[in-house]
């Protein structure tokens, strides 16, 4: 879904009025729209006949909101708080939005100087639990903040918990955050997030549906996380429970044929059981920015590969190794039997026996030839018991 182009100051008013009147994701709302744009729709409501699609019951509810409209004063409320109202077909407008069909928000109010339609071409959704435990907030700030490092956007719902913890992430490492509300813009939530949400809207960007000062509701978070979903190319969850907003996200995220990535955290954690749930089907494990980037960006944008220390003994060529191999984790063995461990000649065996020996693998005794105590220590760490 894409708008035929511009629209017209007629059009932009008759949207944020519409902002008041329709609850976020309404699809048949939204197939007004597409059908007879929003100028018509807004006439429509003054009508007693019903558009299709509603009950009369529904109708008058709609009617009735219709009926105390002020867009010019919520135009003018949001200029007040640095805001703008941004209408599908404007330059600024995110396209992926039009993803979500005639769910598609019928505009966005966006309080922040940067463009929307840029920051979230190269944007990652980070979302979890509220009440997140240490382990969740440290790795949501770690998130937030390697990818603020690498050039993404952290987009995130501005909540307590792993929200918070992303954005104050992305912030502290001087880069870019959206807090996307299910408020008004002028009106932050949580409460206890005031200054957290200034914050966002004086360094990034804070995004609503809802005209300023109204209030959140349960259903409007849920609604929320939609759009977190289609603006980002991915959602990665930190720390859910089986019954958690978050996971919607991802759900969404999936459905819209995004990517879908999971934290992994405790087994014997409950806020951990729904990332995990979400693991065992078609998301993929994140540990670090670098994997969230290696799936999400460009080619060429890879995680370093993974893989423990360098031993001393990785180094050695592999006759050596077996030679290594061959002498028993206690007491001490001839040439002979260590040829024989290692399918080599005795002489052979010797030979790299002596090249052990000047290494500091093993050591020569009168009646045969043993690990040194520190390769005994590291070759088997349990003492050479099973």
């Amino acid at each position: 879904m894409t708008a035929a182009g511009p629209p017209t100051d007629e059009e932009r008013l008759a949207r944020a009025a519409l902002t008041r009147v329709l609850e976020p994701g309404d699809t048949i709302g939204g197939r007004w729209l597409r059908e007879l744009g929003p100028v018509e729709v807004l006439r429509g409501l003054g009508e007693e006949e019903p558009l299709p699609g509603v009950s009369v019951r529904r109708w008058e509810g709609l009617r009735a909101r219709a009926a105390e409209l002020r867009p010019e004063r919520d135009l003018t409320a949001a200029r007040q708080v640095g805001a703008r109202f941004v209408c599908p077909g404007d330059t600024e407008w995110p396209t992926p939005l039009d993803d979500l069909g005639d769910g598609r928000p019928i505009g966005l109010w966006v309080r922040g100087r940067p463009s929307l339609r840029m920051w979230a071409l190269r944007s990652v959704a980070v979302v979890g639990s509220r009440a997140c435990t240490e382990y969740g907030a440290h790795m949501a700030a770690a998130l937030g903040a390697g990818l603020a490092e690498r050039g993404w956007i952290v987009v995130s719902g501005g909540a307590y918990g792993v929200d918070g913890a992303a954005h104050r992430g992305a912030l502290g490492a001087g880069g870019a955050t959206v807090a996307v509300l299910a408020c008004g813009v002028d009106r932050p939530y949580p409460r206890g997030h005031v200054r957290l949400i200034g914050r966002i809207a004086e360094q990034g960007l804070v995004v609503g549906e809802l005209p300023p000062g109204d209030h959140p509701t349960p259903s409007r978070f849920i609604l929320r996380n939609r759009v977190i979903a289609a603006l980002t190319r991915g959602t990665v969850v930190v720390e859910a429970a089986y019954r958690s907003g978050a996971l919607a996200t991802a759900r969404s995220a999936r459905e819209l044929g995004r990517f879908t990535m999971g934290v992994p955290g405790p087994v014997t954690s409950g806020l951990s059981a729904g990332v995990h749930e979400l693991l065992r089907g078609e998301g993929v494990l994140v540990t670090d920015a670098a994997e969230v980037v290696e799936l999400v960006g460009n080619m060429g944008e890879l995680a370093p590969e993974r893989r423990g220390p360098v031993l001393p003994r990785d180094l050695l060529d592999p006759g050596a190794a077996r030679v290594l191999a061959a002498l028993p984790a206690r007491g001490r063995a001839t040439a002979r039997v260590v040829a024989v461990g290692s399918g080599t000649t005795e002489d052979d065996a010797v030979g790299r026996l002596y090249e052990l020996q000047s290494m500091g693998f093993v050591e020569r005794h009168s009646d045969g030839w043993q690990l040194t105590r520190q390769t005994n220590a590291a070759v088997f760490p349990g003492g050479g018991e099973s």
